[in-house]
């Protein structure tokens, strides 16, 4: 359990969007260490991190992150992803999804998307913030978007100033190629950079 460079990338894009946060309903899936989730929660979103359900000491991560950042207001649900769940009936409509490098299995995927669905039926308006690691240019994420009835917009790195090798003086992401994409509806219209 680390920072993932995607997950530096992905908070670089919540602080640049802080403004629009205060009062939003934001997820984070696959929580792990909770970078973004926690960006989100210092910049006054209403902040749910999640993490598998089959792994209770994932859970107990996202709550340690929680502690040490002293955020007890932030909910720690557990959910797997393509199951349907007490916890995952139980949220309420959310604004942004946070998915930071959990597109790193390709059979997951499916998984992730059908609850991403799930969620998106409850609100129709919310988007998916999402960053992944370029492994392998044998799989199509916007492929398996276009069979979801999704659509994505792939927000350059420079955009947020994300594109430099020590964002947050940290060396993450460093050289690796990291993507930024906004996922929603394919009917929703997207604008967004």
């Amino acid at each position: 359990m680390y920072v993932w460079p995607c997950a530096v990338v992905l908070a670089q894009y919540l602080w640049f969007h802080r403004g629009s946060l205060p009062g939003k309903a934001v997820l984070e899936i696959g929580a792990g260490v909770s970078l973004p989730g926690i960006v989100a929660a210092k910049c006054g979103a209403e902040v749910t991190l999640s993490d598998s359900s089959e792994l209770p000491h994932c859970l107990e991560i996202c709550r340690q992150s929680c502690q040490m950042n002293h955020l007890p207001q932030v909910h720690v649900v557990g959910l797997t992803w393509g199951h349907v769940s007490r916890d995952l009936l139980a949220l309420p409509p959310q604004d942004i999804i946070l998915a930071s490098d959990v597109f790193f299995e390709p059979e997951d995927f499916e998984d992730i998307l059908t609850t991403v669905y799930f969620l998106m039926q409850k609100n129709p308006k919310v988007k998916l913030w999402s960053t992944y690691q370029v492994r392998s240019a044998d799989w199509s994420l916007e492929a398996l978007l276009y069979k979801w009835d999704m659509k994505c917009v792939h927000i350059p790195l420079e955009s947020f100033g994300a594109d430099k090798d020590d964002i947050a003086e940290s060396a993450l992401p460093g050289r690796h190629t990291v993507e930024m994409l906004v996922v929603s509806f394919a009917k929703d219209n997207l604008n967004y950079t």
